[in-house]
């Protein structure tokens, strides 16, 4: 079977749920395991070694987010957009914000009258 790496396609990550992106870094959802997970990551631009959140808890309810070293620093509004977009990532499974995609960007908010 002919695909883009050596002639075969890549084993498709049963523990990635999506993707999205801010614009300028594409983030990648994982889950712990592919059994009820209790925690799942995000990493950027395909580097399963740049953690950006880990969010655990998810089964107890007791949920903790851990920021990785690089990204401690970053906006609160940016951190909580971050956060939101990748709880519909992993719940969902959808690839959301890509360019192109305004409503899925930071700092677009719609308003709804009526």
């Amino acid at each position: 079977m002919d695909g883009p790496i050596g002639g075969r396609y890549p084993k498709p990550d049963r523990l990635e749920r999506g993707r999205f992106t801010d614009g300028h870094t594409d983030f990648t959802v994982r889950a712990s395991s592919d059994v009820a997970p209790d925690s799942f990551q995000v990493s950027a631009d395909g580097n399963a070694a740049d953690i950006v959140l880990i969010v655990s808890g998810l089964n107890s309810g007791r949920l903790h987010a851990t920021w990785g070293p690089g990204w401690r620093a970053f906006a609160p509004d940016w951190k909580v957009w971050l956060e939101d977009a990748a709880y519909k990532v992993f719940y969902n499974g959808l690839r959301i914000g890509d360019p192109g995609d305004e409503e899925g960007r930071p700092g677009k908010v719609r308003f709804c009258d009526g």
